[in-house]
């Protein structure tokens, strides 16, 4: 098979019935979708709507499961720290998209993933990974996906990292109470001239949905993918223009949001979070440096389709 780099031009894959590769289902894991991103549920209903076969593999049947099946998807209900019902889900599947939520197995997910892909003769894997391109890991989450990454490389499935900063959704859930309820934004995430980088959740759907789709394999084993780099001033600024009221941000210590942000997620994620946050906010990172910088164009160039802006994302998020 050719490989195909994406960076050259953009396309618009339509499945062939003479290509085997193509003609075998797309496992998409986390299919059903969480409460904030949902890659799995974006990706698996893009390649639905793309005329691909696709194999979704979810934790529950239920509501949401219902819709992927009136979608065209085939149900598949396992968990990835399951081996038995990992290997099923990989039956004949020459590719799949891996993502594990904010929580505690992902190594073990991972290698339980990657030895049953290389079992299955899985010649792609898109795995939803983190940034890496700094010599630290800000987290042990992200210390951890450092890791993952490699365990996928040596198993040899053909893996492609989506290397992703927060999502908008992690944005506005952080900021969405608060804003409504007393227009300030409660963060800790410095005075105000920090970088943080972000990526709308669609993107990176898009963005694994064309690598999937392709009848070529990607000619990159990693992407990083960041669309804007704003300072939470920046951040503030833009929920104002879309609301049309004064939006204020108030810093708080690393401790008062793990105590906040305690009640709503879980441990492991608010230990990654709060790592994450301290991270960025002492990086001392500035507009223009290289250590950071968008990749909008190749993300255009991926899917053909211009990356979402964070104003156009809280236009639709329903902010209020």
């Amino acid at each position: 098979m050719k490989n195909w780099n994406p960076l050259n031009d953009a396309y618009h894959p339509k499945p062939t019935k003479g290509n085997s590769t193509m003609s075998h289902p797309i496992l998409v894991t986390g299919a059903a979708g969480g409460a904030q991103g949902s890659t799995g549920r974006l990706v698996t209903e893009s390649l639905l709507q793309k005329g691909f076969p696709v194999r979704a593999l979810v934790h529950s049947l239920d509501a949401r499961s219902d819709r992927l099946r009136q979608l065209g998807a085939e149900l598949i209900q396992g968990d990835l720290l399951d081996p038995a019902s990992t290997r099923t889900a990989l039956q004949g599947v020459k590719r799949a998209y891996f993502t594990y939520p904010v929580a505690d197995g992902l190594m073990e997910a991972t290698t339980i993933f990657a030895q049953a892909a290389r079992e299955s003769g899985t010649e792609l894997v898109v795995n939803l990974s983190q940034l890496q391109n700094t010599p630290q890991a800000p987290s042990f989450r992200n210390l951890q996906h450092r890791l993952a990454d490699q365990i996928f490389n040596w198993a040899n499935v053909g893996a492609v990292h989506l290397q992703a900063p927060p999502f908008y959704e992690n944005v506005r859930a952080l900021i969405a109470r608060s804003v409504a309820e007393q227009n300030t934004m409660f963060l800790p995430w410095g005075k105000g001239d920090a970088i943080f980088p972000l990526v709308g959740a669609e993107d990176v759907g898009r963005v694994a949905t064309a690598l999937l789709a392709n009848q070529g394999l990607p000619g990159e084993n990693a992407y990083e993918l960041i669309v804007e780099l704003p300072t939470v001033k920046e951040i503030s600024d833009t929920v104002a223009a879309v609301l049309g009221r004064p939006i204020r941000y108030i810093e708080i210590t690393d401790e008062q949001w793990s105590q906040a942000a305690a009640q709503q997620i879980n441990a492991h994620a608010v230990d990654h979070l709060s790592h994450l946050w301290r991270f960025f906010r002492e990086l001392h990172i500035r507009k223009g440096e290289d250590r950071f910088r968008s990749t909008a164009g190749e993300i255009r160039a991926l899917t053909g389709i211009e990356p979402q802006t964070l104003e156009q994302f809280f236009q639709r998020a329903g902010l209020r």
